[in-house]
């Protein structure tokens, strides 16, 4: 028997500087009840956010972004919003790994391609952990 998935009716904010992969992740988590609003420009995230800092329960970001990296986005979202979960996603990196990540403030550190089940568990996991 397949365990179901996670679900929730908060609000996501969904960054990807690749449309198909923002297609892709509005269409695993809206299913499973989330509000999930998509930018793939971070600084246009990073502009959103800004104006409504309240409109979110979460961030989700790929690492890897023209402008304004992933890494970054979730400080300058840091310092706007204080505890604000943001979970990092990305295909490969040098540049920061999960312990770094952590450091910085970012609640879960996914590696690409991400399966449905697991980006469901992580999401609520990590809203979970904020209350």
């Amino acid at each position: 028997m397949e365990k179901a998935l996670s679900t929730g009716i908060e609000r996501i904010l969904f960054v990807d500087d690749e449309m198909l992969l923002v297609t892709l992740g509005k269409q695993m988590l809206e299913p499973l009840g989330y509000e999930v609003t998509t930018r793939t420009s971070s600084i246009e995230a990073l502009e959103l956010f800004k104006a409504h800092p309240n409109r979110f329960d979460l961030v989700m970001t790929d690492m890897t972004m023209p402008n304004l990296p992933g890494d970054e986005l979730a400080l300058k979202i840091a310092e706007i919003r204080p505890g604000i979960p943001v979970i990092l996603c990305t295909g490969f990196s040098h540049k920061i790994t999960e312990e770094k990540a952590k450091e910085m403030g970012i609640n879960a550190f996914l590696l690409k391609p991400i399966l449905k089940g697991v980006m469901a568990e992580t999401v609520r996991r990590v809203l979970d952990e904020k209350d």
